[in-house]
């Protein structure tokens, strides 16, 4: 007889635990902007990975054209000087990535929180040495982090249980692109045993209901006493 479980990603626990109001325009122009800045800085990554050094210029257009898809995406149109503004956060971020420590870093594979038996939470931070170091990046300031991202990192801690946990601002709303950098904490039992039953709650809800032995790991189990 197969297991079956209700399965979960980090961000709809966040989601669900911190809901936000329906975007407005600039919301849609600020999602269209961080997803280029992110794709833009993969695209450099990937690139670094291989031994290849792209110029500015031409990670410049690759975000330039993910910006326009996001944009035409959400249905939004944005004036001429609005979208140079977002290129350039977009190259003052890739500046401050490339002069930072996480420059070049590879994405971890995802981990599942299996709780109790019965939900999987997929985890899978921006990037990782491999070795020691989990990293979550953000274009904006979150040092000290808000409840929201608190709790993201916070499950990605018990995903990866051995590393080190570092958030890395990059703020693009500033001149030049200010980078904030800190380790946080380990999570103590009492924040621990919160994160593990909101994500157990989560999932329980809204979880999507996959058969355990299809579900591909590597798992991290926790039991949650009643």
């Amino acid at each position: 007889m197969p297991t079956r479980i209700r399965t979960v990603a980090v961000h709809d626990v966040v989601a669900r635990t911190y809901p936000r109001p329906p975007p407005e325009e600039k919301d849609h122009v600020a999602m269209a902007a961080g997803r280029a800045i992110d794709g833009a800085i993969a695209e450099f990554g990937h690139a670094y990975r291989q031994g290849r050094r792209p110029t500015v210029t031409s990670i410049r257009a690759h975000g330039a054209a993910l910006l326009d898809d996001a944009l035409a995406e959400a249905a939004v149109e944005v004036p001429a000087e609005t979208r140079e503004r977002i290129l350039g956060e977009l190259v003052g971020v890739l500046q401050a990535y490339r002069a930072s420590e996480i420059v070049g870093l590879s994405r971890p594979h995802t981990r599942v929180i299996l709780l109790n038996g019965e939900v999987g939470v997929y985890a899978q931070p921006d990037f990782w040495d491999g070795r020691a170091r989990i990293y979550e990046m953000k274009t904006y300031v979150a040092v000290p982090p808000p409840p929201d991202v608190a709790l993201q990192v916070r499950l990605f801690q018990l995903a990866f249980p051995q590393f080190q946990a570092v958030l890395v601002c990059f703020n693009r709303h500033v001149r030049p692109v200010e980078t904030r950098t800190a380790r946080v904490p380990p999570p103590t039992a009492d924040e621990t045993r919160a994160a593990l039953e909101r994500a157990l709650a989560v999932g329980r809800e809204v979880g999507v209901e996959k058969v355990l032995e299809y579900v591909e790991g590597p798992f991290v189990h926790y039991t949650l006493a009643p």
